[in-house]
């Protein structure tokens, strides 16, 4: 999270003695920044039985540039527990994506002690308002969390004469999140202790980025690097004239969809496995050959097509066998007069307009956003004594951008650094997690980019492993898969 607020204060033009310049001079400049730093608070959750005490602080980091002029204030909130060598006790670096989100979500929606309760399955909202309660799949019985809003999000601010260029772009957002966790980490006294990081969705392309950096940088290596529905290629989720590794990626996630809502009957793992299996044979062949599909060709391919996900054969024609997966939330229950969700696509709402081919909003989305809006204020004001802060706690903003992709005549595509992270940090192990019915960012594209790390050392590629859940994007929602995800986690960190 972040924050920070700060008064401009106009420069005056009128003439003055030379004797008042300097006191003028004062009076007219930026004032240091403050930021948010609420006193430390003691407690305890049970997890796996056992009472685990912890302290929670939320504060502020300020950082500087090499001439000690102040750039931004980082807000972020971090759990320790209590007792036992802390020097040697592993610490988690986690952050959401956007860009321009908080940390909030894997703060209070899988990580932390504290836990937005969702409807059981997490495709329903709860009647407001919704309180906080404790979260006994938080993993902090193994290792200390620290949640980190970049800059502009969240209370993290720009400060002093820095622009928003330096920060809202993909090598700035690295550099500043990457100075933070170097400083954290020397005024916490934990240099010595395993480090991990975590983000989800744009948070993976962060992480990715994070590993090289952090190495090569400032000689900090890592013991593990875990990606939740992210990406590091953006191709894998933009279409564009004669690329359409997209449609090939989101097939398997459409055939998971459908037999979620019963319009394909059959094993799921079966029909997965099947879908992987055309969408990277026959149909990335069709794909490659585009127009010079004859019509026989074209029936069968988009008969199968229809086979796997549950829409017709003619809509798969119609859009000559690349059906957007914008068009398929609307199509797959249109005669129920339901639209799925981009985040999650188990969640089906009314549709808004009936004539469009394309969903208006996304219900997934307004199953969480409120939820978790409510209990994060909630938490900073009435349980951490944040009552009088005045500043906006920006969940999710657009104040990130224009954001710099850094990426001339190209596509984003960190997957270099991560490769070349693995291969000069032999000790470093990447934990993919992936949600079958994510529409956001789904699993197979982030698989297909590290399969292209062809250069990458067997050695390397060994410490990657993937897991998958049942639900989307935030599939910590889905209350199966957080118990799972918990198991995942705690197995990944204790396999040192």
């Amino acid at each position: 999270m972040k924050f920070t607020r700060l008064t401009l204060i106009a420069l005056s033009a009128l003439c003055l003695p030379l004797a008042a310049a300097p006191e003028e001079k004062k009076k007219d400049a930026k004032p240091p920044a403050e930021g948010i730093s609420l006193a430390p608070v003691d407690s305890e959750i049970v997890i796996a039985g056992q009472t685990i005490p912890y302290t929670v602080t939320a504060d502020t980091l300020i950082l500087k540039s090499d001439d000690d002029k102040e750039r931004a204030s980082i807000f972020h909130v971090s759990y320790v527990r209590k007792g036992g060598d802390s020097k040697n006790r592993p610490v988690m670096f986690a952050f959401n994506g956007g860009p321009g989100s908080s940390a909030v979500w894997l703060h209070l929606g899988a990580l932390g002690p504290k836990l937005v309760p969702t409807s059981p399955d997490g495709t329903q909202t709860l009647p407001p308002p919704v309180t906080l309660q404790d979260n006994p799949h938080s993993i902090l019985d193994v290792t200390d969390l620290v949640f980190i809003d970049p800059v502009s999000t969240g209370y993290s601010r720009i400060e002093g004469e820095a622009k928003g260029s330096e920060f809202h772009g993909v090598n700035g957002d690295i550099n500043s999140v990457g100075d933070f966790i170097r400083r954290w980490t020397t005024e916490n006294k934990r240099w010595s202790s395993p480090k991990y990081l975590l983000g989800e969705s744009y948070g993976g392309v962060r992480a990715a980025g994070l590993s090289e950096h952090l190495q090569s940088e400032y000689g900090m290596t890592l013991n593990g690097v875990v990606m939740l529905s992210s990406l590091l290629d953006f191709r894998t989720l933009r279409g564009s004239q004669g690329d359409y590794l997209v449609n090939q990626v989101y097939l398997p996630a459409m055939a998971a969809v459908a037999h979620h809502h019963g319009k394909v009957k059959r094993d799921r793992d079966e029909l997965l496995a099947e879908a992987r299996a055309f969408a990277n044979g026959p149909y990335a062949s069709a794909l490659f050959a585009g127009a010079t599909l004859t019509d026989a060709e074209i029936d069968t391919l988009a008969a199968k097509l229809a086979e796997l996900t549950g829409v017709t054969a003619e809509l798969w024609k119609e859009t000559s066998l690349r059906l957007s997966p914008t068009r398929y939330r609307r199509e797959l229950l249109r005669e129920e007069g339901k639209v799925l969700g981009r985040f999650d696509a188990r969640v089906a709402w009314p549709a808004q307009s009936k004539d469009s081919d394309y969903p208006s909003y996304d219900p997934s989305y307004a199953v969480a956003y409120g939820a978790f809006s409510t209990s994060m204020l909630s938490y900073l004001t009435e349980e951490l004594g944040g009552n009088e802060v005045h500043d906006t706690y920006r969940i999710l903003t657009r104040k990130v951008h224009p954001w710099r992709w850094d990426a001339e005549n190209s596509v984003v595509n960190l997957s270099g650094r991560l490769q070349t992270a693995m291969t000069d940090n032999p000790n470093l192990r990447l934990l993919v997690m992936g949600g079958l019915t994510d529409f956001a960012t789904p699993p197979s594209g982030i698989e297909y980019t590290i399969n292209q790390l062809v250069d990458m050392p067997k050695e390397s590629r060994d410490r990657i492993s993937y897991v998958y859940y049942d639900a989307g994007h935030m599939f910590y929602l889905n209350e199966p898969d957080i118990i799972k995800m918990r198991t995942d986690l705690v197995e990944f960190i204790e396999s040192e």
